[in-house]
C-alpha cells in the first residue's frame, strides 16, 4: 500500500471530521454501534449455522429405525435452533405424547429459539434511520452557521465563510448516509438469513411430526 495515500485518506478523514463539527461524532457513535452488531451477527449466525440436508438425513433415519434417543443425543452435539426445535418434538415423541403436544412443543421452541437468531439485528434499522437525522441535524446547523457567519463578515471573507459552512453541511450529510447505507443493508441481509433459518426450523419441524406419526409403532422405550 502507497504511504502517501493512506496519509492522504487520514487526513481527508481528519478534515472531514473537524469540518463537520460535533455532528460528527454523533455520527461516529451510531456507526460504532452499527459495526459492533454486524460483526456481533455475523459471528453467532455462523456458530448456530447447521448443515440442514445432512442434520435432517441423520435424525429422520434415527425416528424411522425408532432409536428417538440416538437422535436427541445427536441434536444435543450440535445445539442451534433447528437442533433445539426437533430435539423438543422428539422429546414429547419419546414420551408418547399426543401428536398435539409433539407440535405444540416445537412450536414453542421455535418462538423460544428465533429470538437468539435475531439478537439486536432489528436496532441496524434504527441505527441506519438516526444516522440519516443526525447528517440532516448536521446539513441545518452548518447552513445556519454558514449564513450567520456571511450576514456578519465584510465582503472580503463573506466568500469563506459560506464554503466553510458549506463545507460543514456535506460532510455530515455524506457520512450520515455511509453509516445508513451499510446499517440498512446490513439489516437486510440478516432479515433475510433469519427469515431462511426460521423457514428451515418450522419446515424441518413438520416434516418431523409426519415421520414421527407415521412411525410411532417403531419407537423404542
Amino acid at each position: 500500500m502507497n504511504p502517501t495515500v493512506t496519509a492522504d485518506n487520514m487526513n481527508f478523514i481528519q478534515r472531514a471530521f473537524a469540518e463537520g463539527g460535533f455532528v460528527m461524532y454523533v455520527i461516529a457513535v451510531i456507526a460504532i454501534l452499527a459495526l459492533f452488531v454486524i460483526v456481533e451477527r455475523m459471528m453467532k449466525m455462523k456458530n448456530l449455522a447447521v448443515d440442514k440436508k445432512e442434520f435432517t438425513d441423520q435424525i429422520f433415519r434415527m425416528v424411522v429405525s425408532g432409536d428417538l434417543r440416538q437422535a436427541i443425543s445427536y441434536c444435543d452435539a450440535r445445539p442451534a435452533p433447528l437442533t433445539n426445535t426437533v430435539k423438543a418434538g422428539l422429546v414429547q415423541a419419546m414420551n408418547k405424547r399426543p401428536d398435539e403436544e409433539v407440535q405444540v412443543a416445537m412450536d414453542a421452541a421455535v418462538m423460544r429459539e428465533m429470538p437468539k437468531v435475531e439478537g439486536w439485528v432489528s436496532f441496524l434499522a434504527v441505527f441506519g434511520n438516526v444516522a440519516v437525522l443526525a447528517g440532516l441535524l448536521g446539513t441545518i446547523i452548518g447552513m445556519i452557521g454558514s449564513f450567520r457567519a456571511v450576514a456578519a463578515a465584510d465582503p472580503a471573507t463573506k466568500a469563506l465563510e459560506l464554503s466553510k459552512g458549506i463545507s460543514h453541511a456535506l460532510n455530515c450529510t455524506a457520512f450520515g448516509l455511509l453509516v445508513a447505507i451499510v446499517s440498512i443493508v446490513a439489516y437486510g441481509l440478516f432479515q433475510h438469513r433469519i427469515q431462511k433459518t426460521e423457514n428451515e426450523v418450522v419446515e424441518t419441524s413438520m416434516s418431523l411430526l409426519n415421520l414421527v406419526v407415521a412411525n410411532r409403532e417403531k419407537i423404542k422405550d
